[in-house]
């Protein structure tokens, strides 16, 4: 309803999740490629007694001693590998925030994505209808469970708000009911913020989550990631320029390739 009290009779998701946005008309096949990528990175941040007994010590280690292109190789084989026909479903908890900052890191190093749709990944620690009271409920709920695990630090956040396909709620309301359940001792920082708290709105549903390291992670754009990664890589490789003159006086300097940054967001 136009006050926002809630509508019970209404379908709604609920629970923690990753929100995920990707090449339009390719949702089937998204859900295929982030299942993968999910169990296989679960298996080593939660291990099952049936997942593999090699220790993720063993893994990193064995990973720090393979080159680049190695790496690479490496994760294009696990994207490859056919998915388990009947595989047996992770009733763990699961923390949406570490599952994805795991994955966008990887991306970082390896330049991988392992998904040939995914544009961007949301973790939501848990979701709500999209109504004032629910949503200060949900948020009080989650910036418990996160600054619980910091008693003792101050921080400075931002409130990273989307809206998309709803009208009920305007921006600066939802901006001021959310800042309204952070706890005195934190203060805004626009520029220069410690956390960042993830608000999406889509349609009737809420998402929340706290996270760190967001603009940095490229707001968890996976394509934005992999093209700045694969730069980073180009610019490291190439011959200093100095060097370049002293061994090629007479010719002109070549054009450095450009890259190409895809995705929306």
């Amino acid at each position: 309803m136009k006050d926002g009290t809630p509508i019970w009779g209404k379908r709604h998701i609920e629970g923690p999740g990753v929100w995920v946005s990707c090449v339009k008309g390719k949702e089937k096949q998204v859900v295929g490629e982030v299942y993968e990528v999910f169990e296989s990175i679960a298996s080593e941040i939660w291990p099952r007694p049936s997942d593999s007994m090699v220790s993720d010590s063993d893994n990193d280690e064995e990973d720090t001693n393979l080159s680049l292109e190695d790496q690479i190789a490496k994760e294009v084989s696990a994207m490859k590998k056919p998915r388990n026909a009947d595989p047996q479903q992770r009733f763990a908890p699961v923390d949406p925030v570490e599952l994805v900052v795991k994955h966008v890191q990887r991306i970082q190093a390896t330049a991988v994505t392992r998904t040939r749709y995914v544009h961007r990944l949301v973790p939501v620690s848990n979701s709500c209808v999209a109504n004032l009271p629910e949503i200060q409920a949900l948020c009080r709920t989650v910036f418990k469970t996160f600054f619980d695990q910091h008693p003792d630090q101050k921080f400075k956040y931002k409130i990273e708000l989307r809206i998309r396909n709803h009208t009920t709620i305007t921006r600066q309301t939802l901006i001021e009911h959310v800042a309204a359940c952070v706890p005195v001792d934190h203060t805004v920082d626009l520029n220069d913020p410690e956390i960042f708290i993830l608000v999406e709105v889509f349609k009737s549903i809420c998402g929340v989550a706290i996270v760190k390291d967001y603009y940095k992670l490229q707001k968890f754009n996976v394509m934005e990631i992999a093209n700045k990664s694969k730069s980073n890589a180009e610019e490291s490789s190439r011959v200093p320029k100095a060097q370049r003159d002293v061994e090629e006086p007479n010719q002109a300097p070549k054009a450095q390739p450009e890259a190409t940054v895809t995705g929306n967001e």
